[in-house]
């Protein structure tokens, strides 16, 4: 009898899933349709500000890449109707402003064919759209990547030490952070790393937990862990100082370690890990200071960029000077797309794209483009704290910091609220690796929402 009664309540829920509308994905449709309309008008006002005319061949293409994120909405509706509808609009707005900004630092460099980066950025969005797709369709129940936790861990150590192998590294990049393969094709293998290592780092923050927050010395107010305990912490810390000083790459040691550092946070809410992680990044800073130049260089640069004794304005001062001065430029409103000169600050489509953009949006548009990033993070931390699973919890608020601290590292840098470090600015910058890593996030915070969403709820009382 009560075997009956349960079927008959699954056809009913089934039959209710079918009838009823669905209100999330409707609302991403709409969402999406404003995103992908407001990129097109950015390319086209680029077009009209720079070239007078309007060239119909990157409206088409970029018509091209609007039919992939819908197909990724149609995806969504048939096999993941329950997850997060602001997502997808908010990175394909993104993507699409980053690619306009490239796109008109292109037309000011003449840059055409595949020579222009924004080619290259068009093409590296198709593959990164195609390839959440892929993730969404394929990864039906993301716990399983829970039973994997062990070879994410070495798969993103891999990824990392990539750059050393003997062909495999760029001889004259200024980081050890490129790999190429038959110098027809580059890749950072660290954008992928990230993703490992964050699913390394929730697996195994949920096996440990327990004795991470039952034990421990009680001072000052606040739970110490014992030595046992802090090894892992100190372990992930010399891996991010090896980043630092190994690959010259103070941004992804620091991302990472941040990363590890909140996850751990939101697994043992203890204040005191987030003591220890701050003391730690302190000490490496000093450390990294002292017997790096090229860190020591970033810190003189930051502090006395515009004394002439410390910094050579013609050469370590240039860039990010005119960066500044691209800022100032363009004011509170912008110069207005294809109306400024972005293409004088060095690496304006990449490193500096933030200050590309402040010159031709101005800072209310920055102020727009950052309210995105906020709400995007802020919908990962609300997937991850509206779950039931502990590791998909902390896989969601892993993802979310790692965009909100990367962003928060780029527009720091190049507007000297902190040293400038090597990063990209999420979904915007061009890069092929790291928009294919960013959308990767994207997907598995989609097949997370809709799972937790999925889960049954229990009630008390």
């Amino acid at each position: 009898m009560s075997t009956d009664v349960s079927a008959d309540t699954a056809v009913i829920k089934a039959l209710k899933r079918i009838r009823t509308p669905q209100k999330q994905r409707n609302r991403e449709f709409w969402l999406l349709l404003f995103a992908v309309l407001i990129a097109g008008s950015a390319l086209t006002l680029v077009q009209l500000g720079a070239l007078g005319t309007v060239d119909p061949a990157i409206l088409a293409i970029g018509g091209g890449l609007a039919v992939l994120a819908f197909a990724l909405h149609i995806v969504l509706r048939v096999v993941a109707s329950d997850a997060d509808p602001f997502v997808v609009p908010i990175a394909t707005l993104l993507t699409g402003l980053g690619i306009a900004m490239i796109y008109r630092i292109d037309i000011a460099k003449s840059f055409t064919g595949w020579d222009a980066y924004s080619t290259k950025q068009l093409a590296w969005t198709g593959i990164s759209l195609a390839g959440a797709i892929a993730v969404v369709i394929l990864l039906r129940n993301y716990r399983v990547l829970f039973r994997y936790t062990y070879i994410f861990g070495f798969v993103g150590i891999v990824f990392l030490l990539l750059p050393f192998v003997p062909g495999l590294r760029i001889p004259d990049a200024n980081a050890a952070v490129w790999v190429s393969l038959g110098g027809a094709f580059a890749f950072q293998p660290g954008e992928i790393a990230k993703i490992c290592l964050a699913i390394f780092f929730a697996g195994y923050l949920v096996r440990t937990r327990e004795s991470l927050t039952s034990v421990g010395t009680r001072f000052l107010g606040m739970t110490w862990p014992r030595m046992r305990e802090l090894g892992p912490v100190l372990v992930v810390w010399l891996i991010s100082l090896g980043i630092i000083v190994l690959q010259r790459d103070l941004g992804t040691g620091t991302l990472i370690f941040g990363m590890f550092v909140a996850m751990l946070y939101v697994a043992t809410g203890k204040t005191s890990w987030v003591v220890i992680g701050l003391g730690l990044v302190a000490a490496g800073v000093a450390l990294a200071t002292q017997i790096l130049s090229y860190v020591r260089g970033r810190f003189i640069n930051w502090l006395f960029l515009f004394d002439p004794n410390q910094v050579d304005p013609e050469r370590a001062g240039y860039q990010p000077m005119q960066g500044l001065f691209g800022l100032a430029h363009g004011g509170m409103l912008g110069t207005g797309w294809g109306q400024g000169r972005p293409w004088v600050t060095p690496l304006a489509h990449s490193d500096y794209i933030i200050t590309s953009l402040g010159e031709e949006i101005g800072l209310i548009g920055l102020f727009a483009i950052l309210c995105l990033y906020m709400v995007f993070v802020s919908r990962g931390v609300r997937i991850g704290l509206a779950g039931q699973d502990d590791f998909g919890k902390l896989l969601a608020i892993g993802f979310s910091f790692t965009i909100a601290l990367q962003v928060f590292i780029m527009v720091g840098g190049v507007t000297r609220l902190i040293p400038l470090t090597g990063l990209t600015t999420p979904f915007l910058a061009a890069g092929g690796s790291s928009l294919v890593a960013n959308w990767l996030i994207v997907a598995l915070l989609l097949r997370i929402s809709d799972g937790v969403r999925r889960q049954p709820r229990v009630v008390i009382g």
